[in-house]
């Protein structure tokens, strides 16, 4: 079973996030601020994150910056969740993630988050099998 860490400081939409993984067949795992998450994700390697930018004691710029400077966590892709305008998605692209998502879309269609979920675990995981080259 593939584990999803859901970085989100508003519960409804935490729970709403984590009743359709579920179901989908992901193990849930939650965090409320950027500090937690950092722990948690370090603690569970989790298969994928989804990551809210708006989050309190650490933002979601910082929190993507010390997942994918940490070895540990820097092979984990992160899912950027925001109902704001992304004019920073290239900087962040660089920084780390591997997609975004807008926080809207999931409240009308449950299926988007689960497409977007299973597509980058689909892709991250055709990586993982490419042989290392010397």
């Amino acid at each position: 079973m593939q584990t999803v860490l859901v970085i989100e400081d508003n519960r409804s939409i935490m729970m709403v996030n984590e009743r359709v993984l579920t179901k989908a067949g992901y193990h849930v795992l939650g965090a409320a601020d950027g500090e937690q998450a950092l722990l948690v994700a370090r603690d569970n390697i989790p298969d994928l994150i989804l990551l809210d930018m708006m989050l309190p004691k650490l933002g979601g710029e910082e929190v993507l910056r010390s997942l994918k400077q940490n070895p540990a966590t820097a092979p984990i892709p992160v899912i950027v969740v925001t109902s704001l305008s992304q004019k920073n998605e290239e900087k962040l692209r660089d920084e780390g993630a591997a997609a975004f998502l807008d926080k809207n879309n999931l409240f009308n269609n449950p299926e988007f988050l689960l497409q977007a979920v299973g597509k980058i675990l689909a892709k991250n995981k055709a990586i993982a099998k490419l042989p290392v080259l010397t």
